[in-house]
Order: structure tokens, then sequence, then C-alpha cells
């Protein structure tokens, strides 16, 4: 639409309101209700993790979730030595799967930069990796900048431009040669106030994900930037500037990506974070993440999510936009990825310390 914006100003005026065009489809709010709207995973960890999904029921009693004062309290256990299969936490998969759309995260705290945790939000397709994966917050340890992700099939690998992050890795397939396994295609920010102890230091912030059939997009706003749009529920990317991460090029985007869940979860060691324990600062801490993790609970206090707002929003000018309804059966018994963990690979990038 660019090309045509340039020769004709009233197509690119149209254009602009195209882009403009998201409506409100699913506000899941700040109540207890908030939980209706996710199944919680209660299998095994499929990354490998020293962790222990609860149910619902278990997470209320053991006082893993709430919801009250405007906000959602997600967190793990910080009170308790832990045990097999290890300390409890919370992974919750949205009982609906979306196809494009914009999503739309205000978070008041995040997963602290911690030693043992592996913290995630992300969108998961069943059928892994066919149907794609966008890892969209995601770190482990004491990593300070967040790193975006996307896995998926063969056939997509991104350009190296349109954004302000730092490209990792280009080639999105989990198998591609010259590569880690499972490195997928991955973008690290470059602002400290995205992730973790800076993120929440800045106050929060918002996470905006806009997914259309052309790229998947990824933005940040400190809590003192969010843009006014979206704070009025009205959110227009056109006027954002360049995302954090943007995954466009040899890729195309709805063949690869399609009927994605939205999770939270809140691991320990594992994959990732065990893997580099024994390279990074935390080897100083105890002989191995597990023991760590296992006997010292008060270190995991600032190991929650606190979010403000979680809302999805479609444009209704593209046909092809859709939300499919999925069962809770789909998460309660099989893992929706493969058992290759879909971060091991990322304690191997290039000696990066900051991830350790």
């Amino acid at each position: 639409m660019h090309i045509f914006s340039t020769l004709i100003p009233a197509v690119g005026l149209f254009a602009h309101l195209a882009t403009a065009a998201y409506k409100l489809q699913d506000d899941y709010g700040t109540s207890d209700m908030f939980f209706d709207n996710f199944d919680f995973f209660t299998a095994t960890d499929p990354t490998k993790g020293y962790v222990d999904y609860v149910s619902r029921s278990t997470a209320n009693q053991n006082g893993l979730i709430r919801a009250s004062g405007g906000s959602v309290y997600i967190g793990v256990d910080s009170s308790n030595i832990a045990s097999s299969p290890g300390r409890q936490s919370v992974r919750l998969s949205s009982t609906k799967s979306y196809t494009h759309g914009l999503v739309i995260l205000d978070l008041e705290h995040m997963p602290a930069s911690v030693c043992g945790t592996w913290p995630a939000f992300w969108m998961l397709g069943d059928n892994w990796p066919s149907n794609g994966e966008i890892d969209i917050i995601e770190g482990v340890n004491q990593q300070s900048t967040n790193q975006v992700a996307l896995h998926t099939g063969p056939g997509c690998s991104i350009d190296d431009s349109g954004f302000s992050g730092s490209v990792d890795t280009s080639n999105c397939y989990v198998e591609a040669s010259g590569q880690a396994a499972n490195a997928g295609c991955a973008i690290t920010s470059n602002s400290t106030q995205s992730y973790g102890d800076g993120f929440n230091k800045a106050g929060g912030g918002v996470y905006a994900t806009e997914w259309t059939g052309e790229a998947i997009k990824v933005w940040f706003f400190p809590s003192a930037s969010i843009p006014s749009d979206i704070s009025t529920g009205t959110p227009d990317p056109s006027g954002w500037g360049s995302p954090m991460a943007a995954f466009a090029g040899s890729c195309d985007i709805d063949s690869h990506f399609k009927e994605l869940q939205i999770v939270f979860d809140i691991t320990f060691c594992g994959s990732w974070a065990g893997d580099v324990w024994p390279s990074g600062s935390c080897a100083s801490k105890s002989s191995s993440c597990i023991s760590y993790v296992q006997n010292n609970p008060t270190a995991f206090a600032e190991s929650y999510w606190s979010v403000n707002s979680l809302k999805v929003y479609q444009d209704g000018s593209s046909p092809n936009n859709a939300t499919v309804s999925a069962g809770a059966s789909s998460y309660t018994s099989t893992p929706l990825v493969s058992p290759t963990p879909r971060s091991a690979w990322k304690h191997r990038r290039n000696g990066h310390t900051h991830r350790q």
C-alpha cells in the first residue's frame, strides 16, 4: 500500500484508515473470570523444567493466582522447599485460538530477573511446529533484555530490517541448517526496560503484537510512554513507529501460523535456564539450578505476572481473521509442543553473557 500512497494521496489515506480499523474482540478482564478464559496445563513440562504445574483449584488454594485491585496475579510458590517434580507454578493456555489479530498485554509486573527462572508469554499452535509459535516475552535467570522469536516448519526466514532490535538468527525453521536445533528466528531488544528487573523498575509497560498475513510485529512501550490510542481502546499501529521486532521476508505467514493459543507460564531450570547455569553468573549461588530452586523459596517472591489487561483486537476489514474455540481437553493431558524444547538452543548464542 505504501507504493500507491506516494502516487494517490486518497489511496494513502484509505490505507492508513484500514490499518486503524482494529475492533476489540476479546477483553480478558481483571476479575476471577480472567481464569475462566484459560485452561490450566498440568502435564509434565515439555521443556524439562523443575516445575509442578498445578490445577486451578490448587493454584487458588496455595495463593498462586488471584484477581484484586484491577489486576490479575499469576505466580509461583515462594514459601516452601520444593520436591519432585519441582516448584509449584502455573501454565495457562487460552481456551480460544487466534489467526491474525492485535494482542495487547498491559503488565504492571513481569517475573523478575531471578536465577533459575524461565518465564514466557507466547502463542502456540497445535501440531507443532506446523502451526507455528510466537514467543513474545521470554528469558532466563538474570537476563536483562527481552527476546522475541518465531518457530516454524521449513520455508520461513526473515529480513534484517524494519525494527529496532538485533537479529540473533534469521531462519524460523526449527531444524534449519547452520543454526542450533530449534533456534527459529529471534530478535533481541536493545532496551533493558523490556524484560525482568528493568521492566519492573520502569513501572511495567505494554507489549503489542500485530499479526497479519504480511508480517508479525512486536512493540514494547514502557509505562511512561504508552500510546494514547492503546489507552483509549482504539489502537492504531501505524502511528507507533518502529517495532522492537518485525518478522517478514521469505515467509508466507499464513502458511506457517494459524490457530494459536495465548500462553503464560513460569518454569524453572530445564533446557535453557538449567543448561546455562554452570557457565553463568548464577553458578556462584549453588552447584546446580535444581538445588537452588528447590531450597530457596523466598528467592522467587518476585517471580510473578501482574496483568493490568489482556485484549485481542481484530481488523474487521480482513476476511481472513478468525477465532476458533478450543476444548479444555486439549491442554490437560498432552503437551502442545514438540518433545524438543522450544528454546534449548538459546544458551549457545555466540557467548552473549547477558542471556545467562
